[in-house]
C-alpha cells in the first residue's frame, strides 16, 4: 500500500503540468533564474550543471579550492561535504562510503563514481589519485533514474582539466613527512581551435605513519603512479568528441590494524594491497536540429591482489588471499530535445553494461591454527580418537567466475510554469548475475589411538587410520532481478529573491544484489568438520545471494542568495526509508563466518545547510553541517533485536567550516598571498549494532599558507595541528579487539609550476 501511494503521489504531481500547460504562455516563465537539462557538453551529459538552480543538495568544489585543500582523491572531498564520509582505514580496496547514513563495508557501493564520464562499477576501483583535477561535485540523494545501480545515496563526479581549459604544462612537487613525496607533470596543447591532448602523469610515496612491533617496519607503506591521456576534438560546431584513456599501478601495504588490549600493531604474516586499473571512456555528442544525441562508451580493467594476515595477531593462524581479473564494458546512448520555447525539456536513453570477473580466494590454514581451531576443538569432542594434521599448512581453495550484465531505459521531462518548475524521472532496469564455482581442498590427517583419553596426545601413540581429504565442490548459480525507479521534483523560484528557490524531491534508489564470495571459505571448513564428524553443512543457495537494496527519499530544501550573492545558503532537510537493507550477519551454526543478507530496515534522516560567504573582497568563509540520525527500524541477527539502534559506522555529525584570506601584491614578482584556516569534525560514530561501543565527536584543525606567481606557487600545509587522537576503524576477529588510528599531527610543502 505505502509503495502504490508513494508511485500514485509521482504521477499526480508529474502530469499536473501536463494538465495546465496551455493556459501558460511562454512570456509568463522566467527563463532567466537558471538553467536545467543544458544544452549538452562533454562535462556534464546528464546532469544540472547549476545544482543551486535544482532540487538537489551537491556540493561543487573548484580547482583553486580543491589545490588549496589538498584533494587529490573522494576521501578528501568527504571532509568537506556534510552527511558525507569515507574513513580512512584498511588499504585502498576498502572504499566504504556513508551518505546519510547508509552505506555498507562489503561488496556495493551506495554512492555511484563518474571521472571524466567514465562511472566506475567497482567499488575496489574507487579510490585513486587525480592530478590536474577542474571540479569536484557530489550530489546527494538518490540519483538512480539517471545513473542506476549503485546511486541510491548519491553521486560523485570528477572532472580533469583538458587541453581546451589550458595549454602549455603544469608540475607539482610536494614534499611531507615520513618520506612522503609527490610529483605531477602534465602537457597541455592544443593542435587548433578545434583539438586538443592533455598527457598527465603522477607519482606519489608514502613512507607509512604506523610500525608493525613484530618486525619494527611500517605496515601503511604506499607507492603509486598514473598516467592520463586525454583528446578533445569538435569537428564541427554540432560535433563534439572527448576520448580519456587512465592507467594506475598501486603497491600498498595498508592494514595499519592495532590490538585494541595492547595498543600495538603486531602480526607476523604480511598484508599488502597490490592493484593495476585501466579506464578508458569516450563521449560523442551531436546535435541535430533541436536534438542532441550523446554516446558514453567505456572499457575498465582491475587487476588487483588483497593479501591478509586474517588474524592480525604474532600467531601462524591463517591468512587469506584475493586476486581479481574483472573486466567491465558500458554503452549509454541518450538524447536530449525541447519544445514549447523552450518551456519543457525531455532527457531519454538507453544503457547496458556487461561485467566479468575471475577471482581466487585461498585461504592458508599454518600450525597454530589447525592446532587451536581445527584439531583442539575435535579433540575435545573425542579424546580418545584424537587427530593430528599430517602437514603443518594447507588450503581451502576458492575460485569463481562472476559474469553479469544488465540494461535500462530511462527519461527524464522538465516543464517551467511561472515561478514552478517540475521534473519526473522514471527508469527500469533488469540485470542478471551469475557465478561458477570451484571450491577445493586438498590434505590428510591421521586418528590416534588414546585409550587414556589424556591430552596432549603422547609421542608413541599408535596410529588407528590415516585419512585423506579430497574435497571438490563446484555449482553453477543465477539470478535476475528488475528494479523500477521513479523520482519526482518540484522548484519554486522565488520572485522577491533573486536566484534562490525552495524545493521538494521524491525518488527511489537502489543498491544492486550480489554474491557472498567470502563464505566459500566457510562452506569448505563446514564440509572439513563433517570429515571429523563435527558441525553441520551450509545450504549453499541460501547463503551465497542477496537481493537488491531499495530506498524512498522524501527531501525539502532551500537555495537562497542575500546580498547579490554576497551570502549563498543551502539548506535542506531529508527522511529516507530504506527496505530490504543488505547487512552483515552471523549464520546459524557454530562458524566464524559472515555474510551479506536482506535481513533489515532502517530509516534515516536529518539536514544539511551550507554557507558561503564573502564579505568584502579577498575575504571567504564556507561552512557545511550535516546531521543524521539512521536507526534500525527491523533488524534480528538471529540471537539479539536491535531495532531503535543506530546503525554502526555512520557518523551523526559532520561539520567543516573554512576562513581564506587573499591579499594581493603589487610587485612584479608576487601576485598575491593566500592564508587560509580550516576545521574538519565527525562523530559521534558507533562501532558495533547494540551501540556499547564509540568514537566521540572528534575535531581536525588545518592551515595552510600560499605564495602566488603568475607562473608559479609555493604552499605549506598542516593537518591535524592539535594532534587530536581518534579512530576511523573498530571490529572483532576471534574474539580480539582491533582498531585503526587515525592520522596524527602532518605538514608539508607544495611547490607548483606553469610554463
Amino acid at each position: 500500500m505505502k509503495r502504490f501511494l508513494r508511485y500514485s503521489l509521482i504521477i499526480i504531481f508529474g502530469l499536473l503540468p501536463v494538465v495546465v500547460m496551455r493556459g501558460a504562455s511562454a512570456s509568463e516563465v522566467t527563463d532567466s533564474l537558471y538553467k536545467m537539462l543544458d544544452e549538452v557538453d562533454v562535462v556534464a551529459t546528464k546532469y544540472d550543471t547549476d545544482f543551486r538552480g535544482a532540487a538537489v543538495s551537491g556540493t561543487v568544489v573548484n580547482q583553486s579550492r580543491s589545490e588549496r585543500l589538498g584533494l587529490v582523491d573522494i576521501k578528501g572531498l568527504s571532509e568537506i561535504v556534510p552527511n558525507f564520509y569515507i574513513p580512512d582505514y584498511g588499504s585502498r580496496i576498502t572504499s566504504t562510503i556513508y551518505v546519510r547514513g547508509i552505506g555498507a563495508r562489503m561488496d556495493q557501493p551506495a554512492v555511484g563514481l563518474t571521472v571524466d564520464n567514465v562511472s566506475i562499477i567497482n567499488k575496489d576501483a574507487y579510490d585513486f589519485d587525480v592530478a590536474d583535477i577542474a571540479s569536484m561535485e557530489m550530489l546527494r540523494g538518490p540519483q538512480s533514474t539517471l545513473f542506476g545501480r549503485n546511486t541510491m545515496t548519491g553521486l560523485i563526479n570528477i572532472r580533469t582539466l583538458s587541453p581546451f581549459d589550458f595549454t602549455g604544462w603544469r608540475g607539482l612537487v610536494e614534499l611531507g613527512p615520513n618520506n612522503l613525496f609527490r610529483f605531477n607533470l602534465g602537457w597541455y596543447h592544443r593542435f587548433h581551435h578545434r583539438s586538443g591532448l592533455a598527457i598527465v602523469g603522477s607519482f606519489y610515496r608514502n613512507g607509512g605513519m604506523f610500525k608493525n612491533v613484530y618486525n619494527d617496519l611500517p605496515v601503511d607503506r604506499e607507492v603509486n603512479g598514473n598516467i592520463r591521456v586525454k583528446f578533445n576534438w569538435n569537428p564541427t560546431d554540432r560535433v563534439g568528441i572527448t576520448n580519456t584513456l587512465t592507467t594506475s599501478i598501486l603497491r600498498q601495504g595498508g592494514y595499519a590494524y592495532e590490538q585494541v588490549k595492547t595498543g600495538e600493531i603486531n602480526y607476523n604474516d604480511t598484508c599488502f594491497y597490490n592493484r593495476f586499473i585501466l579506464n578508458d571512456g569516450l563521449t560523442v555528442n551531436h546535435k541535430i536540429g533541436d536534438l542532441t544525441l550523446i554516446s558514453v562508451t567505456t572499457l575498465q580493467h582491475i587487476n588487483d591482489n588483497m593479501t591478509l594476515d586474517q588474524d592480525f595477531l604474532p600467531l601462524p593462524y591463517f591468512t587469506l588471499t584475493q586476486k581479481k581479473k574483472e573486466t567491465s564494458v558500458t554503452e549509454d546512448i541518450m538524447i536530449k530535445g525541447a519544445a514549447l520555447n523552450g518551456d519543457y525539456k525531455w532527457l531519454a536513453g538507453i544503457y547496458g553494461f556487461y561485467r566479468h570477473c575471475r577471482m581466487d580466494a585461498p585461504v592458508t590454514f599454518k600450525d597454530y591454527g589447525i592446532e587451536a581451531l581445527i584439531e583442539a576443538n575435535r579433540n575435545k569432542v573425542n579424546p580418545y580418537f584424537p587427530i593430528k594434521w599430517d602437514e603443518r599448512q594447507f588450503v581451502l581453495g576458492s575460485n569463481f567466475k562472476l559474469p553479469s550484465g544488465g540494461v535500462a531505459l530511462y527519461h527524464e521531462s522538465q516543464y517551467k510554469l511561472r515561478d514552478l518548475s517540475f521534473r519526473l524521472g522514471l527508469r527500469l532496469d533488469y540485470e542478471n548475475m551469475k557465478m561458477r564455482y570451484l571450491n577445493n581442498c586438498q590434505t590428510s590427517y591421521t586418528i590416534y589411538n588414546n585409550p587414556s583419553g589424556v591430552l596432549p596426545l603422547p609421542e608413541n601413540a599408535p596410529v588407528y587410520r590415516e585419512v585423506p581429504v579430497d574435497l571438490k565442490e563446484s555449482g553453477n548459480l543465477s539470478h535476475g532481478y528488475l528494479m523500477f525507479t521513479p523520482k519526482l521534483s518540484v522548484v519554486y523560484h522565488l520572485p522577491t529573491l533573486s536566484l534562490s528557490n525552495l524545493y521538494l524531491s521524491i525518488g527511489e534508489g537502489f543498491k544492486a544484489g550480489g554474491y557472498n564470495t567470502q563464505m566459500f571459505s566457510d562452506v569448505l571448513q563446514q564440509k572439513l568438520m563433517e570429515y571429523m564428524g563435527l558441525g553441520g553443512k551450509y545450504d549453499v543457495d541460501d547463503i551465497v545471494s542477496y537481493k537488491p537494496e531499495k530506498s524512498w527519499n522524501y527531501e525539502v530544501g532551500a537555495h537562497l542568495n542575500f546580498f547579490n550573492s554576497k551570502l549563498k545558503t543551502d539548506v535542506s532537510l531529508f527522511y529516507i526509508d530504506c527496505l530490504d537493507q543488505q547487512l552483515t550477519v552471523f549464520p546459524e551454526g557454530e562458524t566464524t563466518g559472515r555474510l551479506m543478507t536482506n535481513a533489515g530496515r532502517t530509516r534515516s534522516f536529518g539536514g544539511e545547510v551550507s554557507i558561503t560567504s564573502t564579505p568584502f573582497s579577498g575575504f571567504s568563509v564556507i561552512a557545511s553541517y550535516g546531521y543524521t540520525n539512521a536507526r534500525f527500524v527491523k533488524y534480528i541477527n538471529g540471537s539479539e533485536n536491535y531495532k531503535g539502534k543506530r546503525l554502526p559506522y555512520a557518523p551523526s555529525n559532520t561539520l567543516f567550516a573554512e576562513a581564506d584570506y587573499q591579499i594581493n601584491c603589487s610587485t612584479d614578482g608576487l601576485k598575491f598571498v593566500d592564508v587560509s584556516v580550516n576545521f574538519s569534525g565527525v562523530g559521534d560514530i558507533y562501532w558495533n549494532e547494540s551501540n556499547t561501543l564509540r568514537q566521540k565527536f572528534y575535531g581536525l584543525l588545518g592551515a595552510t599558507a600560499s605564495y602566488n606567481s603568475p607562473r608559479w606557487s609555493v604552499e605549506i600545509y598542516a593537518k591535524n595541528l592539535t594532534k587530536t587522537k581518534y579512530y576511523t576503524f573498530y571490529f572483532m576477529s576471534m574474539g580480539n579487539e582491533f582498531r585503526q588510528k587515525g592520522a596524527p599531527l602532518q605538514f608539508g610543502i607544495v611547490l607548483r609550476a606553469k610554463f
